[in-house]
């Protein structure tokens, strides 16, 4: 249960503290007086966004802490075990926003996420308001308040996860079947490209090397030339070269036995004659390499040609060409592995679907079952509303080929939430027909009607504590009595905190608040207060009465308490 809130800078209340007591909390109020901030501010702590704009005017930051019992929570211990936050019964949250969009939030004083927070949110605190008459309004509502009285809402969530695999799944198939097909359109091309590319037996630098092989074999007789009119002015004739410098060299080494000087250039001289020899008769050889052959020439031309069409038709080098050929060589190795990862999606969602349709269809069972058995708890609780006699009703929709047999349904014909459309249906006055409950519900109805569903639900359910805000719009007199005495009872399984203008309500009370505003050195603020027995009095003569309390308003107020 909810034992300690305290609010901060929080839109007008600059501090609040309050303890809240077990059974039935009342908080009553002139409108405006800040109730619905009060509201906000547990939203808050349950997870909900955070604005700057809550933040009082002219502070830097607003904090709302609460501080919750839950002595003998097994699952809340399990869940804060596993977000590594200690727990021994009792819970403290504090969350503090500030106006540069930080948001800090501290769970038994370690910090926590939004997310986490949500998490718990959900089993410390539900929140009744005037906005769930129009959720009660709404038919696709109604399947996820006969779920949660069905104990079905897990079982929901499950499906609506494997519903969202399966989608999810489809869009993958419907992926791959478009790139498969697109590579089977191409697969003929890709096959003959790949076969040109391996026929044509390229090799890293080919061109470069026929393109020198072939300015050869076009210059072969001016290279020929060349290189033997080189060997001839060099070795061959009489007057060759290195018969000068060989009768040079003679010359010198007879100098070199007159005057010992020579023999330095003497011996110079012997190595260039031995150069010009290596020389000479490199010459000879390579006149024996140079080709003489018309029929090569063409053939290297025609081999250039062909490359240089490849490049045209794929890539500008041999190097981009091979690796063009690996790439389309993947392509065909790759559509194979497609089919068979195409076929292994395609096993998958034929596994989802055929559990989809078991879950779907064991659910909708099990709606089918539990709406006879809600049917019956809401006309009773009802009954006991001052709404005697009311039939309601839960109406199933079939789908549209109008199949009564969920077993011989398809996937297809399933939805996030299973088969099942549902809508509540009632008949206030004896003798009406069943209608949907939107066209015929007045506010007081839906009242009771959202109160009487919230009594059946709140008694199976984990949450400790339920706050009605203002669920008491559209009732007055008796029924607005009766309506308190409900409320009570139902805190007897939970911690209730109830706003209300009516004192038909507020007088059933085991504890009473009260929340109005005042202005402190030139602001406005909201306070809350518990309230002593006699100002309990003036409180519930004031609703009886407005503004100016009589004595008769304070004795009748006095009735209702006593009563």
């Amino acid at each position: 249960m909810l034992v300690q809130l305290n609010i901060s800078n929080f839109a007008i209340i600059k501090h609040l503290e309050v303890s809240f007591k077990s059974g039935l909390n009342i908080i009553s109020g002139e409108t405006g007086a800040g109730k619905s901030i009060i509201i906000n501010a547990m939203n808050l702590i349950l997870g909900s966004r955070a604005s700057s704009d809550l933040i009082r005017t002219g502070c830097g930051d607003a904090g709302v802490e609460a501080l919750f019992s839950f002595p003998e929570s097994r699952v809340l211990k399990e869940i804060l075990s596993g977000f590594g936050i200690a727990f021994d019964g009792e819970l403290l949250i504090r969350r503090t926003i500030s106006r540069e969009g930080r948001n800090r939030i501290l769970i038994n004083g370690s910090i926590a996420t939004l997310q986490m927070l949500s998490g718990l949110g959900t089993m410390l605190i539900s929140i009744s308001g005037q906005f769930d008459h129009q959720r009660l309004l709404k038919p696709d509502n109604h399947l996820y308040i006969l779920d949660d009285f069905s104990g079905l809402g897990k079982e929901r969530i499950k499906l609506n996860d494997l519903f969202s695999r399966r989608m999810s799944l489809k869009e993958d198939i419907n992926k791959m079947q478009r790139e498969i097909s697109k590579a089977e359109d191409k697969r003929e091309l890709v096959r003959f490209q790949v076969e040109e590319i391996d026929g044509a037996g390229l090799s890293p630098g080919e061109d470069e090397t026929l393109l020198g092989e072939k300015k050869r074999l076009q210059h072969a007789e001016e290279l020929l030339a060349i290189v033997t009119e080189g060997y001839e002015v060099l070795y061959e004739r009489d007057d060759s070269a290195l018969s000068s410098v060989s009768r040079v060299t003679t010359g010198l080494n007879k100098g070199a036995g007159i005057d010992p000087g020579l023999g330095s250039i003497r011996d110079a001289l012997a190595e260039t004659e031995l150069k010009l020899e290596d020389v000479s008769f490199a010459l000879r050889d390579f006149r024996k390499t140079i080709p003489m052959d018309p029929q090569k020439l063409e053939d290297v031309v025609e081999r250039l040609e062909f490359i240089n069409r490849l490049k045209r038709k794929y890539c500008p080098t041999i190097e981009e060409i091979l690796k063009l050929g690996d790439k389309l060589k993947s392509e065909i190795y790759n559509l194979g592995e497609k089919r068979e990862k195409l076929d292994g999606l395609i096993r998958r969602i034929k596994e989802i679907e055929a559990d989809i349709l078991q879950r779907a269809v064991s659910i909708s069972k099990k709606r089918k079952k539990a709406a006879a058995i809600f049917e019956e708890a809401v006309e009773k609780e009802l009954a006991g509303l001052h709404m005697g006699n009311t039939m309601f009703r839960v109406n199933f929709y079939e789908d549209y080929r109008g199949l009564e047999d969920t077993e011989e349904r398809t996937v297809d014909e399933i939805n996030a939430d299973g088969f099942d459309r549902v809508e509540f249906m009632i008949s206030p006055n004896v003798g009406e027909e069943l209608r949907p409950l939107f066209k015929i519900a007045s506010g007081g109805e839906l009242s009771r009607i959202m109160l009487a569903m919230k009594t059946i639900l709140a008694k199976t359910a984990s949450v400790e504590t339920i706050i009605f805000d203002e669920v008491d719009s559209g009732i007055s007199g008796a029924a607005a009595e009766i309506v308190g005495e409900k409320i009570l009872s139902l805190a007897e399984y939970h911690q209730i905190l109830c706003i209300t203008h009516l004192p038909q309500i507020a007088s059933q009370g085991q504890t009473h608040f009260l929340v109005k505003k005042e202005i402190s050195r030139d602001r406005t603020q909201t306070i809350l207060y518990e309230l002593t027995p006699e100002e309990r009095v003036e409180e519930i003569a004031r609703l009886l009465g407005g503004r100016k309390i009589t004595a008769h308003a304070r004795a009748h107020a006095r009735e209702f308490l006593e009563r």
